[in-house]
């Protein structure tokens, strides 16, 4: 069983789910860092947050997308751990393209890792905060769920979905002490973005700046970590962008 509280992070071995699991260990809690394939990433990412806290990490390699592989490592966990304070929805895919060229595969692959996954994790964890009577949920949503992208109907169709799971939720486990909120990051240094044409995205942006994925990290810390009194909220983190 831990002495700290712990977090759960979903995709958390490379970008803005790396810097979600840093920051939250920073602040003290063990951090379960999931991942799908790329395990030397993910002791990477464990091995850093060893040499920056005394918290106990550990990667945990499991298929968000495959219910009965969630429903066995949230087991494990609470095996070892004996609770979870903090779920971090956060892993995701693109297959973008035009949706008048899009495959059913493409489709689904996007809806099953972006949104059925947060099905998936939060419905084992949910009813153990329940039982805790306290706990924090962020979702990784994007501007795409709030003003759709073109090139992006899966992706953009699975982060809407969070923002209305995120606010349906919030409104059901609010009177067991648990908080429900979003994250939607706007355009952020990425493997995910380094082939766009930031030069254009950068006009765009009103603080005419990518974002990092500590910015984001540091608004998923302030959510789950530092306020008692917001739930229910989608908080954009893209320089100004949709406004």
């Amino acid at each position: 069983m831990s002495e700290n509280k712990v977090a759960l992070v979903t995709g958390a071995s490379r970008g803005i789910g790396k810097a979600c699991a840093i920051e939250l260990a920073k602040a003290g809690y063990d951090v379960i860092v999931n991942y799908a394939g790329n395990e030397e990433a993910a002791n990477n990412t464990v091995k850093e947050i060893k040499d920056l806290t005394h918290t106990n990490p550990v990667a945990m390699k499991f298929d968000v997308s495959n219910k009965e592989k969630v429903e066995t490592a949230v087991k494990e966990i609470i095996e070892k751990y004996g609770r979870i304070d903090i779920l971090v929805n956060n892993a995701g895919i693109t297959r973008d393209g035009l949706f008048i060229r899009m495959t059913e595969d493409a489709w689904e692959s996007v809806i099953n890792t972006n949104l059925n996954s947060a099905y998936y994790v939060t419905n084992p964890v949910s009813k153990i905060m329940i039982k805790q009577r306290s706990g924090a949920i962020v979702n990784m949503s994007s501007i795409a769920g709030v003003f759709g992208n073109a090139g992006q109907a899966n992706y953009s169709a699975a982060k809407a979905g969070l923002i209305g799971f995120t606010k349906s939720l919030a409104k059901e486990l609010a009177s067991r002490g648990i908080r429900v909120n979003a994250v939607a990051p706007g355009f952020i240094q990425t493997d995910m973005t380094k082939d766009l044409n930031t030069e254009k995205i950068i006009e765009l942006i009103p603080l005419k700046k990518l974002g990092t994925p500590e910015n984001i990290a540091k608004t998923v810390k302030f959510l789950a970590v530092d306020t008692d009194y917001i739930t229910g909220q989608v908080i954009g983190v893209d320089g100004g962008l949709v406004i």
